[in-house]
């Protein structure tokens, strides 16, 4: 073979590989560029739209709302006032009632034709009224058991809904995390692809080669692996929402939430004041011990005895008196046993809920503190990324590649550099999750809930149920993410 022949048949290999080369990378873009088609059945679902979901759907939440039912329910029959008696009687029951009774309401019989007046009846009402206002008492006692039912059940809205949105931005993350290995696999496609070319020509050495397949295959296996960690995120929202139609479809929207003024800029004792003012589970406990101090007042009471009032009208037609009425009054007498066991028990209950009240303020002083501190220092991590480590390691990366490509930098700088980047995406992505997590935890310690639009819809149960297919057909009709 010439060498006018053989460097041909070179260039024509060269073009083969190069058109080769070209036509992969095309069509690996085009997959990437059209990849949203792929997803077409992804379902955007929203922070809003989740919680929402939630309250339609979790079943402790329909608890604590048949509790507060329960409750309310307790309080109208608090405050019933007891139910008149009546009772009718008749005696002197035989053949012949009263027969020949010396009375003049019965008519004067004969030895051998005995007269008989009927029997004698007697009607009577009786009437049940309580002294020393126990009814009154009672009526308080359950009044303020309702109001710690509600604090209870805003108690567990406080703390479900932030269940809800741990695992809604645990999506969210594991969602950032594929994006970045997506971002890395195109990356490295690209390189791939410049490189075999560049390997033809001899500007770099198959060894170097090796080492950019290596990391692309790395890259590839980081996408495999969050992919299933998207899943998992998926089905564990899934579960928390009690698994509604389309729940491995979901996908939390690509953007994190507006952070509202919650009162993190106040003083760590003005957040303290502010929960202690707030805080459901504190003001529950509170109205528990209210109720105590109700309840033991009456049981001071029940030695107090109450009245019975009898009323009533005879017919004895046996009698002197024929018709006649009467009334009566009937009270137990506390001689012997006093209500001392139940004065006793109502006095240790209200020792172990005051008790419990200020355990949990304790609790709630402890949970603002650790708040503030884990938001003071997310926040203050997210901020150094966004001034100065997100641009550093973009910019670093960038012009790496392009050293890179024209024989400027080595392949291990340039593998440096795509590791660096990657890993500092990774930790703004963690931290910026975190800086969240830490905000609504903070929100939750303080009693506040960011959106107010949200708790309203809490305290009306019927609104919830009417709303219920129109929220899931909005969820259903949202379009799907951009990637």
């Amino acid at each position: 073979m010439s060498s006018v022949e053989k460097n041909i048949w070179v260039n024509t290999s060269f073009a083969r590989s190069l058109l080769i080369q070209c036509l992969f990378v095309f069509a690996v873009m085009w997959i990437f560029a059209f990849s949203p088609r792929l997803h077409a059945e992804t379902v955007s679902l929203s922070e809003e739209q989740a919680i929402q979901l939630f309250y339609q759907r979790n079943l402790n939440l329909l608890a604590a709302r048949y509790n507060l039912e329960s409750a309310q329910a307790q309080e109208i029959i608090a405050a019933a006032i007891p139910n008149p008696n009546i009772s009718v009687q008749v005696w002197e029951l035989s053949k012949n009632p009263n027969t020949n009774a010396p009375s003049a309401g019965c008519p004067i019989g004969t030895q051998t034709n005995p007269q008989n007046c009927g029997p004698g009846m007697w009607a009577t009402l009786s009437q049940l009224i309580e002294m020393a206002g126990k009814r009154g008492l009672r009526m308080q006692s359950s009044a303020i058991a309702a109001q710690a039912a509600e604090s209870d059940f805003r108690d567990a809205i406080r703390i479900f809904t932030n269940v809800v949105r741990d695992a809604y931005f645990g999506l969210l993350q594991a969602q950032k995390v594929r994006w970045l290995a997506q971002e890395m696999v195109n990356h490295y496609v690209e390189i791939l692809a410049s490189n075999r070319l560049r390997l033809q020509s001899g500007d770099i050495s198959e060894s170097d080669l090796l080492r950019v397949e290596s990391e692309s295959l790395r890259a590839s296996s980081d996408l495999d692996n969050a992919q299933a960690a998207v899943e998992q995120a998926q089905g564990t929202l899934a579960v928390i929402l009690n698994w509604p139609d389309k729940s491995m479809q979901f996908v939390a929207e690509d953007r994190f939430p507006q952070l509202k003024d919650i009162g993190q800029d106040l003083s760590r004792d003005a957040m303290i004041n502010k929960a202690l003012s707030l805080r459901p589970d504190l003001e529950g406990d509170k109205r528990r011990a209210d109720q105590a101090e109700k309840d033991l007042e009456l049981a001071r009471r029940l030695k107090i005895p109450d009245i019975t009032l009898d009323a009533g009208y005879a017919l004895d037609p046996g009698n002197t008196n024929l018709n006649t009425g009467f009334v009566g009054i009937s009270l137990p007498l506390p001689l012997f046993y006093q209500y001392q066991g139940e004065v006793s028990k109502a006095a240790v209950n209200l020792n172990q809920t005051r008790l419990a009240a200020e355990q949990t303020e304790l609790g709630v002083r402890n949970d603002v503190v650790n708040a503030y501190a884990n938001w003071v220092s997310t926040n203050a991590v997210v901020k150094r990324f966004e001034a100065e480590l997100l641009n550093h390691a973009t910019q670093t990366r960038d012009r790496m590649e392009l050293a890179y490509r024209h024989g400027a930098a080595t392949v291990l700088d340039f593998i440096d550099a795509q590791r660096t980047y990657k890993s500092v995406m990774l930790d703004y992505y963690t931290a910026a999750i975190n800086r969240v997590n830490a905000y609504y935890e903070l929100a939750k310690s303080l009693g506040v809930e960011p959106k107010a639009d949200l708790m309203a819809q809490t305290d009306e149960p019927q609104k919830i149920r009417s709303d219920r297919l129109r929220t899931i057909s909005t969820v259903d009709q949202a379009p799907a993410p951009a990637e």
